[in-house]
């Protein structure tokens, strides 16, 4: 457990067709990930199993960089790490939509070739939250992502899943995260 993770997730609404209803913060920017902007050292815990009670953590080492596309509502970065001496790559695009102020978060990776269903949600008080529905293991789930930027040059990114819409959240990687100057 650490810090941040007395931060509450926001409560998770539904429409009457059972859809997602996530509405932006009224401080919601395009400026929400600037802080992000250049290059990262950064530590790696994750979980060993997601969703099956593991208590076994995996902690790594990787480099990220971001930089900003579209005049500033979108950015992409590149994570780079190594798995039992394997190369790993991720990459994330970012879009901030300037009419319902929320922020798209799409992640690739070099293991499966394709990206995964954006999560989506804004920043309140230099933490973001961002929520999608997935599938885990062929099991449907909520993804989690927190941004927690109140120490813009040390953030912590982190991930939780949840297998009963919302009740309960397993957090399941955590990055700690070092700007290089």
């Amino acid at each position: 457990m650490t810090s941040q993770d007395t931060l509450e997730l926001p409560k998770i609404n539904y429409s009457t067709n059972g859809e997602l209803i996530i509405t932006a913060s009224p401080t919601s920017s395009k400026h929400d990930f600037d802080f992000f902007e250049g290059k990262w050292k950064l530590h790696n815990k994750k979980l060993k199993s997601r969703l099956t009670h593991c208590t076994e953590w995996t902690e790594f080492e990787s480099t990220q960089e971001m930089y900003k596309v579209l005049n500033g509502i979108g950015n992409i970065d590149n994570f780079l790490a190594t798995f039992n001496g394997q190369p790993f790559e991720g990459m994330t695009v970012r879009l901030f939509n300037p009419k319902t102020k929320l922020w798209s978060i799409y992640w690739a990776d070099s293991n499966e070739g394709k990206l995964d269903p954006p999560v989506l949600g804004s920043f309140e008080n230099s933490v973001g939250h961002f929520i999608t529905k997935d599938t885990f293991n062929e099991k449907n789930i909520l993804v989690a992502f927190r941004w927690d930027a109140r120490d813009k040059e040390n953030p912590i990114w982190s991930q939780a899943f949840s297998d009963n819409n919302g009740k309960t959240w397993e957090w399941n990687w955590y990055m700690f995260m070092t700007k290089i100057k």
